[in-house]
């Protein structure tokens, strides 16, 4: 290969090449202002930093936002959100690539930022947060009212002064930021740290809010249309009155509100009555009831007085029942009389009854019968027991000349079954069955066999048999 081929060019690193690029983007852009939208938006980094990117219709550059840098926003980034970036291009040697190293940022524009609230607006509205339904009443004389605002501000002190001339009433403060970054997460840690008191506690849990702040730019103003403001104004079981800013700024937090006051003295002012027309309301209130009740009374008096002239004199009232009463014991001395006389009657006609079944009558009655029956028994009893005598040997002797002990007697045998029962035919009897048979002098056991079993051919010869068969006799 020829020598002269060769380049002539120095060797550089790639760590050379990276430093020389970096050096050259940094001195030709010290500072830039950007213009573009947001793209990537995710937060800060555990860190604290921020990562993100800014495009435009056909580029992007990616953007970094130190910590200490991104505190002192006014503004939080969002997604989409149009801005202008102020910073130094520089390059990121491990990745070949440039970003920008973003120092401040502010939206691009009024118009950029009032998209951005009308799009929070729809969504917020669309969840439901501005429902006219989750609005609270605001208690009429709360007892205690706690305030969310900047404690060093003219608003604190009209709003004290207010309340002092209307309606002096307990106030806790909760001092805030009104402005800045971490404004919005102070009101929103504030109206929850109201919520979470206990109505017992040390610290009395107030019956009504107050969040405030003085007028301002849409800038100023933009921590009180941040989400987490307005999601706590929305959920706070207390009612709340938002005072944010004059009467012509609208923010986020007032449409969230039970209440929205124009200016903070507003505020004041519809969070107390005046202590002056409340005493002079309940005056001319008790001043009517007393005429009332004087009326009442004059009412009721005259119509006892007509009443008590209807009303006839006691001695006129009694004279009636007094003469009723009078007739009364008359004719009850007369039914008292007839009744005993009656009562007498009939208690001689018991007397009577009773003598004639007395015990003494009944037991001499008794005595005559028994000695009557002791007479007959004396007279006829020899004659009665000798006819009975007569009729048991009569019966005995029947007994004997009917019994089956004589049949037995005469050669016969009584078959019975394994119960004692008598048996009076063959027929039915299964062979191997137990059986009994009793004889004149005595009882022996035996087994049925088959009817045909060992019989022989019946005898031709004709046997009379005059006298009454076995089957007979039962």
């Amino acid at each position: 290969m020829a020598t002269d081929s060769l380049p002539n060019d120095t060797e550089l690193t790639v760590s050379e090449l990276s430093g020389a690029l970096k050096r050259t983007i940094e001195d030709r852009f010290g500072h830039v202002r950007l213009r573009g939208e947001i793209s990537g938006y995710r937060g800060p980094h555990s860190s604290g930093h921020v990562y993100f990117s800014l495009k435009d219709a056909t580029a992007r550059i990616d953007a970094v936002m130190w910590k200490g840098n991104f505190a002192r926003l006014r503004i939080r980034p969002e997604e989409g959100m149009e801005v202008i970036a102020t910073g130094k291009v520089t390059t990121f040697p491990g990745k070949s690539t440039y970003q920008i190293v973003i120092e401040t940022l502010e939206p691009a524009g009024v118009g950029a930022l009032m998209a951005l609230l009308e799009e929070r607006k729809r969504k917020l509205t669309a969840e439901g947060l501005f429902d006219p339904a989750r609005k609270q009443l605001l208690p009429y004389l709360p007892n205690v009212i706690g305030v969310v605002t900047s404690p060093t501000g003219a608003v604190i002190r009209d709003i004290l002064h207010r309340l002092a001339d209307r309606f002096p009433r307990h106030v806790l403060v909760w001092p805030v930021r009104v402005q800045g970054e971490s404004s919005a997460g102070e009101v929103a840690r504030a109206i929850a740290g109201f919520n979470a008191l206990s109505p017992d506690g040390p610290i009395p849990r107030p019956d009504l809010i107050i969040v405030a702040r003085g007028g301002g730019s849409l800038e100023d103003l933009w921590g009180f249309n941040e989400e987490i403001v307005v999601r706590a104004a929305a959920d706070s079981d207390i009612p709340l009155i938002a005072a944010v800013g004059h009467e012509t700024d609208t923010t986020l937090i007032d449409y969230a509100a039970d209440v929205r006051a124009p200016t903070p003295t507003a505020a004041a002012e519809m969070a107390v009555p005046v202590q002056a027309d409340l005493l002079a309301h309940v005056a001319g209130l008790a001043a009517r009831h007393r005429a009332g009740l004087r009326r009442t009374l004059d009412a009721y008096r005259n119509d006892v007085r007509g009443l008590a002239r209807m009303l006839r004199g006691a001695e006129d009232a009694l004279a009636v029942p007094r003469q009723r009463l009078d007739r009364a014991g008359e004719r009850l001395q007369d039914k008292l009389s007839a009744r005993l006389r009656d009562h007498h009657v009939r208690l001689g006609r018991f007397a009577q009854l009773l003598a004639r079944h007395s015990p003494q009558a009944e037991l001499a009655r008794r005595e005559g019968a028994l000695k009557q029956a002791r007479s007959n028994l004396v007279r006829l009893g020899p004659q009665i027991v000798a006819r009975r005598a007569e009729r048991l040997l009569a019966t005995t002797k029947l007994l004997q000349s009917l019994g089956y002990h004589n049949v037995l007697a005469r050669g016969f045998a009584l078959v019975r079954d394994a119960q004692g029962l008598p048996l009076r035919a063959a027929k039915g009897i299964e062979p191997g069955v137990r059986l009994e048979v009793e004889f004149a002098d005595g009882r022996l056991g035996a087994v049925a066999e088959g009817a045909d079993a060992g019989a022989k051919k019946p005898d031709k010869t004709v046997r009379k048999s005059p006298g009454p068969g076995q089957g007979d006799l039962f």
